[in-house]
């Protein structure tokens, strides 16, 4: 069975609109391929694989394209994309581990991605963890715990350090086998590949 490793960081739009569809591709693909997800913290794999440029945020060209392209991909899935003030994720993206130790990992993750990205909510504030645990049916004073415990925090660098080693430089990235594919619109070829393996390049 091959193995799809999926690192995404809730900061990022762009693995938003991925995780949209993710689910979808696992079920088409069950028994022939295994789905994990790795939360990352993107800007230490960005800066570790010698992606030291100005955010995207301090480009005003780029990042008034960048707004556009989103609005473009939200229009194509049929999602709400709005923009937070704040795009700090540590804390949230630690809370899809902790989630993951209560079996509700993946209601954590769309119910996060929805209030970050579908109603623009600043992921690590913690008015933002309480909703993002209701709707993920946990228990919000547990999830505020659990998400400084340090088994969780030990977890959430490991992942990183992980992505590092394994080449990720950005997110959306998948692997599968020796084959890296970067970016939501992407999913297309992950599955080519899975359908065919002499696809690699």
């Amino acid at each position: 069975m091959k193995t799809v490793d999926f690192y995404f960081d809730l900061m990022s739009p762009y693995a938003y609109l991925a995780s949209i569809h993710l689910p979808d591709v696992a079920r088409r693909f069950k028994g022939e391929a295994n789905f994990v997800y790795h939360p990352v913290d993107l800007v230490a794999v960005r800066f570790a694989a010698g992606n030291n440029g100005p955010f995207n945020r301090n480009i005003p060209a780029k990042f008034k394209a960048l707004i556009a392209d989103l609005n473009r991909w939200s229009r194509r899935y049929g999602v709400p994309l709005i923009m937070p003030q704040e795009l700090k994720s540590a804390r949230a993206n630690r809370g899809f581990l902790w989630a993951r130790t209560q079996n509700h990992e993946m209601e954590y993750l769309h119910a996060a991605y929805n209030a970050v990205w579908g109603h623009g909510k600043n992921p690590d504030q913690n008015e933002t963890l309480i909703d993002i645990a209701k709707a993920a049916g946990l228990a919000p004073d547990q999830l505020l715990r659990g998400i400084d415990e340090d088994a969780i925090v030990r977890q959430y660098e490991q992942e990183t350090e992980s992505a590092k080693a394994r080449g990720v430089f950005g997110v959306p990235v998948f692997l599968v086998d020796n084959q890296i594919f970067w970016g939501n619109d992407r999913i297309e070829f992950i599955e080519e590949y899975l359908r065919d393996p002499s696809k690699a390049v």
